[in-house]
Parts: structure tokens; sequence; C-alpha cells
């Protein structure tokens, strides 16, 4: 017995490291859901946003500056499956506080459906539970958007 390996006795240790290329004074701040709308418009591929749906998540730090988009899935014409782990995995690897989803309806109707309220709800839900906030989900167009903070509905 005496010989056994005592490095067993030893927790694990994780070391978690955090590099960006950006620097924070360079990331663009969101203080609207217009500023939002102008940010990723401006990332969206023109090609793609009225040919089907795309579901993305703006990720924000705690002064709100921009830490990347995320696209968390490409669908079809009338919707796109969205799962609440791949957002909420690219959230805490980015170190995120709080997110905006948003997703474009290529029929150029801003109208949110049943299953954009419901994914909302869920997506707040879960977001309390880890304390990232979920400050607003937009629908968008290349003309226009919908703001599901400004009309109340968040």
């Amino acid at each position: 017995m005496e010989t056994l390996n005592r490095n067993w006795q030893t927790v694990s240790e994780i070391e978690l490291i955090y590099k960006t290329k950006i620097k924070n004074s360079e990331r663009p701040q969101i203080k609207s859901s217009k500023d939002a709308y102008k940010l990723v418009l401006s990332a969206w591929d023109h090609n793609k946003i009225e040919f089907f749906e795309q579901f993305k998540v703006l990720l924000l730090n705690q002064a709100h500056k921009a830490l990347g988009i995320y696209e968390i899935s490409s669908g079809g014409i009338a919707g796109t499956v969205v799962d609440l782990r791949l957002i909420f995995s690219a959230a805490l690897k980015a170190n995120a506080t709080s997110l905006m989803m948003i997703h474009n309806h290529p029929s150029g109707n801003l109208t949110a459906s049943e299953a954009d309220k419901q994914i909302t709800r869920k997506v707040k839900e879960a977001g309390r539970l880890l304390d990232i906030t979920l400050l607003d989900s937009l629908i968008i167009t290349p003309e226009s958007y919908y703001s599901f903070a400004d009309e109340g509905a968040l």
C-alpha cells in the first residue's frame, strides 16, 4: 500500500483564459434596438436575408459593447431550429453578460410568430438562471425591424 501514487489526493485544476483580438475601445456600443439593427444588418449576408431564415445572437459585455455576432442556425424559407444550449454555450464562451437575439423573416413580414414569442420567453428564462440578460429579440428585413423590447413584448 505504501507504493500507491498519492497524486490522486490532489484536486485537478482547470485554468480558464480569456483572450480577445479587439480592444474594448474599438467595440461598437449598443444603446438602442436601432444600434443593434444597424450593426447586425451590416454584418448580414444580403444575398441570403430575403432567401432563407437565419438566427443569430449579438453577444455583449457589461458595458453593452459588442463581443461578436454568432450564427446559431440557418433554416428554410419559413423557419429555423433554435437550440438554447448553443445560444448559452456561445454566450458563456464569449464571457457575455447580455445578448440580443436576431433573426430575419425572408417574407418581409415583421409580425412575430408564436414560435418567435416562445423562443424569446425560453431564452429570457434560461438567461435569468445564468445571469445573462436577454436585452432584446429583433426580427429584421433589409428595410426595417421589429423589437420585442421596444414593443413591450419582452
